[in-house]
């Protein structure tokens, strides 16, 4: 798929800022997008990430409980002025509330207690982090704890956290709608002064799923040095778009959710996004030669759609399939076979592969033999 330039100038006070399309991926509005700058908490994104592929491995139950150990302790120190749901060493929490509070509360002593779990200690699961990130297409971003608390090695891109954000919305549809909780009331305290806390902290610092209509995440983050920053995504006429805000110098989490407000509204407001094919979709039946099927069925790796400025819609717009023809036996599921691509007023706007729907098996020799006959007997 093709990276096209953002469509308009969008003015921020941010730092950095990317709005894309989540089916086309366009770029809509893109500002200092590719510029390594301190995620703060929404590095818990990535975190969540690896929690996530456990639930999803079956590995790991929403109700199995993990340890809390001194260093998720929120006497430890480190804790004090940080967002937290309030642990003590020793106690358990189930995978659910870890969850929960990492998204709502933004716990940091919750990504400690995931980080140990899955790798023993924080350094080695922030290596883990770094695997993952490369994994899903993310080749810049490093990472230094699984909390997003002030660290050098905690660096990432705009373009970056909405590749992650994508991931978490396409690859976890039973889990990303936990995203959308307004509100987490932790119900394990063990101290008097942990029970205090919890009545005051239960509402999610994401603000925008309180005032903007379709909005169901994802991440906020601040810090002293780096600002205010969000990830987020919302849905208007079965639209999703995903939004990312880094660097932003505001009052608070109100004035963060406004900012993220005006970018998303400026998009879906300017741009329209036509979705053409999406994964399993019949393309074009493709023939073959030397196969028992006589014809191949294509389909797109991807969704493939392409996002344009209203003004102009899908004027001068036409879809293209190329293959070369016919293809030799053996073809199988979700090998290449060929591309498709959109042209506006002949100017290339999006591509994308071609890939097989089905098997076909090659024909044994004699069939082969049968073909050739039939090529030069009959011309087919």
């Amino acid at each position: 798929m093709l990276t096209i330039p953002a469509f308009a100038e969008f003015k921020t006070a941010a730092k950095s800022a990317l709005l894309i399309d989540f089916d086309s991926g366009a770029e809509i509005v893109a500002k200092n997008a590719d510029v390594l700058m301190p995620p703060s908490s929404m590095l818990k994104l990535m975190t969540l990430a690896l929690l996530f592929d456990e639930v999803k491995a079956g590995r790991l139950k929403l109700d199995d409980t993990l340890a809390v150990s001194k260093n998720a302790d929120y006497q430890n120190p480190l804790w004090y002025p940080a967002s937290k749901i309030c642990l003590i060493a020793g106690q358990t929490i189930t995978v659910r509330d870890a969850i929960l509070g990492l998204i709502v509360l933004s716990g940091g002593d919750a990504s400690v207690v995931v980080a140990e779990h899955l790798a023993g200690t924080e350094d080695k699961f922030a290596e883990q982090m770094t695997r993952k990130a490369r994994e899903i297409g993310m080749p810049l971003s490093t990472f230094g704890n699984a909390s997003g608390l002030p660290n050098p090695n905690n660096l990432m891109t705009s373009r970056e956290l909405a590749t992650l954000a994508y991931h978490l919305i396409a690859d976890y549809p039973d889990l990303y709608p936990m995203f959308a909780t307004k509100r987490f009331e932790f119900n394990d305290y063990k101290t008097k002064w942990c029970q205090d806390w919890g009545r005051t902290h239960t509402v999610n610092y994401n603000k925008l799923l309180f005032t903007m209509a379709g909005a169901d995440g994802l991440k906020t983050g601040h810090t002293d040095k780096g600002g205010y920053g969000m990830v987020a995504s919302a849905v208007s006429a079965g639209r999703r778009l995903i939004g990312v805000i880094n660097g932003f110098n505001a009052k608070g989490h109100d004035a963060l959710a406004a900012e993220m407000k005006k970018l998303l509204t400026y998009g879906f407001k300017t741009t329209t996004t036509k979705v053409f094919y999406r994964v399993g979709d019949d393309v074009w039946a493709i023939p073959v030669w030397y196969g028992y099927q006589e014809k191949l069925m294509s389909t797109v790796r991807n969704t493939f759609a392409i996002t344009l400025d209203k003004e102009s819609g899908l004027k001068g717009v036409r879809v293209l399939a190329r293959f070369n023809e016919p293809i030799e036996a053996p073809i199988y599921t979700g090998d290449k076979v060929g591309e498709i691509i959109a042209e506006q007023n002949g100017k290339v706007i999006a591509r994308a592969d071609l890939v097989a729907k089905h098997d076909v098996k090659k024909l044994r020799f004699f069939g082969r033999v049968y073909k050739n006959i039939l090529v030069m007997l009959m011309g087919r």
